[in-house]
């Protein structure tokens, strides 16, 4: 007869058994080869003989080192070992205990002679006569002890209900991954039954009522589910209301609710067991004595029921009473369970007698949003993704609920005070205090995980120099949201005269299946990331910024533009004038936005770069090659012949004149703001939008658009752009025509852009940019163009470039997500932090 065998699908599997007993062929029959450590294989791989008995000592710290790591990841482990005697399944269940997974044996019994037949059969297994007595021995007596070792013993008796056995693998009880939601989760009630269908009215409830009045169910007409974080009960004045409200969602399938510590209390209470009659129990002792029996008990089963946590949308969200640690997040053991209920405490008391809590979330650094209460606070914020709801609604606070996925907060006030605090609400730690970034936060992990590439790793010696820019010269690390990535070059020309030309662009993305690109106008100026809010309640809300600033305007390495931070403030009104002008605080639906351009002229950041090096190199041209060519004109004036030198000369000195014609384009006076010039192109992110990924470049250029024609001030400028059909040849014409007549004009050249889907199939450079021929001249030199330099140049090497180019695109990428997700600013850190230390890998500058 078959026998279906439940196991945890996360837990620790022990086989039991004799030498013999078919323990590895049950294990190859269910179980995945990654999923089995055998001690048999442990020994060949430290002896190269799993016979090697000599070796059993190191074969097993190597099988319990493997085991451990598994269990640490969440990973199904099975031991396939004898593991008869009680001593050999200590290690494993320590192991087991100290990753909060459960265990469970199965023993598989069979008939010695069965045993001692199999082993005869196999050449390489030399047992002696008195081995498979002993462990059959050591077996009997070890079973008398199994059943206190580990939550759940299967016993096998017998070949054919060994070879009959099924497996069901359970998962853990608080894993809801499949419920994506949405969610309202909904803070400590206590007992405060108006204000939670006050709040339930305002999530947009609909409140169900018995024939006597009393509310008994909720309902979102959304298809959305409550999810409470515990402590319905004591100290208001109606804690059974509260639970029938509750329990009937949570049957109707409206509601989901985890266990709260006076849950717990007042389970052992109902149950006549000894507890201390204080904080609110009395109250809700007395309700309940005014219940039915049958209410009682069905309140007393409800609340027994209730688990430690939950963990939902794929992982992403877990909720628990007091919060949870993230090695506790879908773990099931009494710390975690004690953890989730009352959190953790530094073992000191408070002047008021009450615990002092561990502030767990200062160190938190898991990607799930932890949602909790218990510890109440007087306004629900974040910390390091995680957010206390518990505002204290019976202490005369507000009751509060968290929007999930949109995490936006509902409060409402408390119609009273219902019980007088121990000890005043205590604000939670400042975000600033705990949201920094740690240099482990990057090496640690070795490097950063992006949805576009994976992980991308970021050296020690280059995490260095970036904490040493961003330390010391970054702007405020709040407005520090993203950092733009370095373009790669399209691939070097093979035209007579030419490095770079739109040919080698449009064929690198046809030639990717593309159909069609965008060709933007490369301004003649300094990146710039402008972060912009709406007026500084929207600068504290959204960024933490109390100092009545508004916003930023930094470089590409994250240091601020203008030196004068009034300057800053006066940059940034003209730019939130044009937003408003433009309609787009509420079309985008946002008080904020981050705006990725060119601030002109190039000048007025780098006029000291010019200075040094540029114009000290014209000057020198300028006061050389004259002197030269007077030298040279004399000597032929006596009848050397000098003519093929003479005419070298002369080319240089054209090209020296040409050289400083590139770079003087890109100066001119600035007095304040008059002068400056600001050419967005795109619209990085807003309020819960990533604009960057979610729309593509024409929509960005054509709001760019917008802003240039709203701004009435001047400084915004029109970022020019032309597309092309990839399959047209007159497309790639026109492009071709309209970036010779952009560089002749004194323009710096284009970036090419992907429009449309991209292939899945490769990865394809998020855009290339195409140099003008006399704007490289100020990159390679006023020679450059010369024939032999030309041809030498043609063997630069681009593959670095390009994947540095992708791997900081990913990076920028991941930034703007999680800024637009929420996420802590440690978060965002990490990815703007690996972007600034990419830029010191060794790269040709002039890529």
């Amino acid at each position: 007869m078959s026998r279906t065998l439940k196991i945890p699908a996360r837990g620790l599997i022990v086989l039991v058994g004799v030498s013999g007993a078919g323990k590895s062929h049950f294990a190859r029959r269910h179980f995945l080869p990654s999923q089995i450590i055998s001690s048999d294989h442990c020994r060949a791989l430290v002896s190269d003989d799993e016979n090697d008995q000599s070796a059993t000592g190191e074969a097993f710290a190597l099988l319990h080192h493997i085991v451990g790591v598994r269990l640490r990841r969440g990973l199904l482990t099975v031991v396939d070992a004898t593991n008869v005697q009680p001593r050999s399944r200590e290690e494993l269940l320590a192991l087991a205990k100290e990753h909060h997974v459960l265990a469970a044996a199965i023993v598989l019994d069979v008939p010695e002679e069965v045993a001692a037949a199999r082993n005869k059969a196999r050449p390489d297994r030399d047992l002696g006569d008195h081995v498979l007595p002993r462990q059959r021995r050591e077996l009997r007596r070890g079973m008398r002890s199994l059943q206190r070792e580990f939550r759940r013993v299967h016993v096998l008796n017998g070949v054919a209900e060994i070879d009959a056995a099924t497996l069901e693998l359970e998962r853990p009880w608080n894993d809801r991954t499949e419920l994506t939601g949405p969610f309202d989760v909904i803070g400590d009630v206590h007992g405060c039954r108006a204000e939670l269908v006050d709040l339930l009215g305002d999530l947009g409830y609909t409140v169900e009522h018995d024939e006597r009045g009393r509310a008994v169910g909720a309902h979102h007409p959304a298809g959305r589910t409550a999810v409470f974080v515990g402590d319905l009960v004591d100290r208001g004045p109606d804690s059974p209301g509260v639970l029938r409200l509750v329990m009937g969602m949570a049957a109707a399938g409206d509601a989901l609710c985890v266990s709260g510590n006076h849950e717990a209390k007042l389970v052992r209470a109902l149950r006549g067991r000894k507890v201390r009659v204080a904080h609110g129990l009395a109250e809700s002792l007395e309700q309940f004595a005014a219940e039915t029996e049958e209410f009682r008990t069905a309140a007393l089963a409800f609340m027994d029921g209730l688990i430690s946590h939950y963990v939902l949308d794929g992982g992403r969200l877990v909720v628990a009473h007091a919060g949870l640690k993230e090695e506790y997040h879908g773990r099931a053991s009494g710390r975690v369970r004690s953890f989730a209920l009352y959190g953790d405490t530094t073992g000191e008391t408070d002047e008021y007698g009450l615990p002092v809590r561990y502030p767990w979330a200062r160190d938190y650094r898991g990607e799930a949003t932890v949602v909790y209460g218990h510890t109440p606070v007087p306004d629900a914020e974040w910390i390091n993704n995680t957010i206390c709801l518990d505002t204290g609604v019976v202490f005369g606070g507000r009751l509060t609920a968290l929007r999930y996925p949109e995490r936006q907060l509902v409060a409402r006030p408390a119609r009273q005070v219902w019980y007088e605090p121990a000890r005043p609400l205590a604000a939670a730690p400042d975000a600033r205090d705990v949201d920094d970034l740690k240099i482990e936060d990057v090496l640690g992990a070795g490097g950063v995980e992006t949805r576009l590439m994976g992980r991308v790793t970021v050296r020690e010696e280059n995490a260095l120099a970036a904490l040493e820019v961003m330390s010391r010269f970054a702007v405020d690390p709040r407005w520090l949201v993203y950092l733009p990535p370095t373009m790669a070059p399209a691939a070097t020309s093979a035209l007579p005269g030419f490095l770079e030309h739109p040919a080698e662009a449009l064929a690198a993305y046809r030639d990717a299946g593309l159909a069609r690109v965008v060709c933007e106008e490369k301004h003649m100026g300094s990146r710039a990331v402008t972060v912009v809010c709406r007026d500084a309640a929207t600068a504290e809300q959204a960024f933490g910024v109390r100092d009545g600033s508004t916003g930023a305007v930094y470089t590409r390495t994250g240091r601020a533009f203008f030196r004068d931070p009034g300057q800053t403030a006066a940059v940034l009104a003209r730019v939130r004038d044009a937003i408003g002008a433009a309609g787009l605080w509420d079309e985008l639906e946002t008080g904020w936005l981050v705006l990725d351009g060119e601030l002109m002229p190039w000048s007025a950041k780098a006029m000291d770069l010019i200075r040094t090096q540029y114009a000290a190199t014209g000057a020198a041209a300028r006061a050389a090659l004259p002197v030269a060519a007077d030298a040279l004109a004399r000597a032929a004036a006596r009848g050397l012949d000098v003519g093929e030198l003479r005419a070298h000369i002369d080319r240089r000195a054209a090209n020296a004149a040409l050289f400083r014609d590139a770079y003087a384009r890109y100066c001119w006076d600035v007095d304040g703001l008059d002068g400056l010039r600001l050419a967005p192109f795109q619209v990085l992110a807003g309020r819960n939008r990533n604009w960057a990924a979610l729309r593509d470049h024409d929509w960005h250029l054509e709001i760019a658009g917008r802003l240039a024609d709203a701004d009435a001030s001047g400084l915004i400028r029109r970022t020019a752009s032309v597309t092309a059909d990839l399959g047209s040849p007159e497309g790639e014409k026109n492009v071709t025509r309209w970036w010779e007549e952009l560089t002749a004009a004194g323009g710096e050249g284009m970036v090419v852009k992907p429009l449309g889907p991209l292939p899945e199939d490769r990865k394809v450079q998020p855009g290339l940019k195409v140099r003008g021929r006399e704007y490289l001249r100020i990159i390679y030199g006023p020679d450059y163009t010369e024939p032999a330099n030309l041809d030498r140049l043609r063997g630069r090497s681009l593959g670095r470039k390009r994947s540095l180019a992708m791997r900081e695109h990913a990076l920028g990428a991941e930034a703007l997500e999680r800024l637009a997700g929420g996420e802590p600013l440690w978060r965002r850190h990490q990815a703007v932090f690996a972007v600034l230390a990419l830029e010191s890998e060794p790269v040709d500058p002039r890529l």
